[in-house]
């Protein structure tokens, strides 16, 4: 009877929520708004996508997104630029060989180039699992070939045998090992990615992957929220550490703690199919967010090492990034009150988030939303469901 309740709960909830969303976003409607009105602000007519507060620069994880959300909303024409751009400009003109350079601007010198030329994994494999399904969805098998022959690389260079805990992805080719220790990055490991690619490539490493990530979570979300980022100690687990560098966009603590890297965790928790094997686990992995909620009206920008949330509120993107992960909690009320807050924050005329329509944040409302209003979602196997298939 318990069980009963408990999914109704969460069937009126979801209901409400988008009912919500249909009436500030307009969800019955084919055309997607909110990604519209972000391709007409950050991805130029090239498919270079761009943070105008960022000094114009362009990340792969940018492009990455991108790629996903014009595959989401049956956008081919910008699916295909942003690909192309990324594949002249960032991986020296092929992908097979080369994986993107995380960075691109303009350079002390002049010119607008390469910045940084490691690879962002968490980038590399968005763009090889968007690939490899719009290989699927459009019946290009190009696509899928050239996703496949990505993932083969990401696993050639991104992946790395943790001494006593298997295999993981690692933040990138160069730069994160340190003696015996790794560096690792919790929000850089969707597991629905993972499964997908194993079942798409079953001799490459992506098992083995998805079924450590639970683990990783609960072993480095000590006081049951995610850090940014963990170091991993052979024989001793993961410890939050602080970031490598100045992160992304320029706003990543210097101590050791959960922000703008973490709050994805959430984020990729809740999409998992409600069928997944993993599911329970990677929720249970942080329930100290969600017990957060139940008494706060927006997630804390900053939450230490040692589990104390800093009173500034983050900003309506993280209210976005853990929708899904409230709703697979049953939280409806938690979830609410994000949804309030961010229809507080929603500007009218653009269907942009927050005062200063800030690009990460965009993002962040892209996946959370579209989630939620059932643009997409996870299959069993992390294959993606989309909703101009079903029509």
């Amino acid at each position: 009877m318990k069980i009963r309740v408990s999914r109704l709960g969460q069937r009126v909830a979801l209901a409400a929520l988008l009912l919500m969303l249909s009436a500030s976003a307009g969800c019955k409607d084919r055309q997607w708004k909110l990604w519209s009105s972000y391709s007409a602000r950050f991805i130029d007519a090239q498919g270079r996508v761009y943070d105008p507060q960022g000094d114009q620069h362009t990340t792969s994880e940018g492009q990455a997104y991108a790629m996903f959300f014009s595959l989401v909303a049956n956008d081919r024409p910008s699916f295909d630029r942003v690909f192309s751009w990324t594949q002249a400009n960032l991986a020296g003109g092929n992908m097979e060989l080369r994986l993107p350079a995380w960075k691109w601007g303009k350079s002390a010198d002049g010119p607008w180039k390469p910045l940084d030329t490691n690879s962002a994994s968490d980038a590399d494999l968005w763009m090889a699992y968007s690939l490899v399904e719009a290989g699927q969805l459009w019946n290009n098998p190009i696509y899928t070939n050239l996703g496949l022959k990505m993932a083969a690389l990401i696993a050639r260079t991104e992946v790395v045998n943790l001494p006593g805990f298997g295999l993981m992805l690692a933040p990138g080719p160069t730069g994160f090992q340190h003696g015996s220790n790794w560096l690792l990055n919790p929000s850089y490991l969707p597991v629905f990615l993972f499964e997908r690619l194993a079942s798409a490539d079953p001799s490459g490493p992506w098992g083995e992957i998805a079924a450590g990530i639970p683990r990783l979570l609960a072993q480095s979300a000590r006081h049951g929220y995610a850090m940014d980022w963990v170091e991993y100690v052979p024989g001793d687990g993961f410890y939050p550490v602080a970031s490598p560098g100045a992160g992304s966009f320029g706003r990543e603590p210097e101590a050791p703690m959960g922000s703008y890297d973490a709050i994805r965790v959430y984020l990729w928790s809740g999409m998992v199919n409600e069928t997944g094997s993993l599911r329970g686990e990677l929720l249970a992995a942080t329930p100290a967010m969600s017990a957060y909620l139940a008494n706060h009206n927006a997630p804390p920008e900053k939450v230490s090492d040692r589990g104390l949330p800093l009173a500034q509120d983050g900003p309506v993107g993280f209210s976005a990034a853990v929708l899904p992960y409230l709703l697979a909690l049953g939280a409806s009320q938690a979830n609410g009150r994000q949804m309030v807050r961010m229809n507080a924050l929603r500007n009218s005329a653009s269907g942009l988030y927050g005062k200063d329509l800030s690009y990460y944040d965009q993002n962040l409302a892209l996946f959370g939303t579209g989630f939620l209003d059932g643009r997409f979602g996870f299959g069993p196997g992390g294959e993606l469901k989309v909703d101009w298939k079903r029509q």
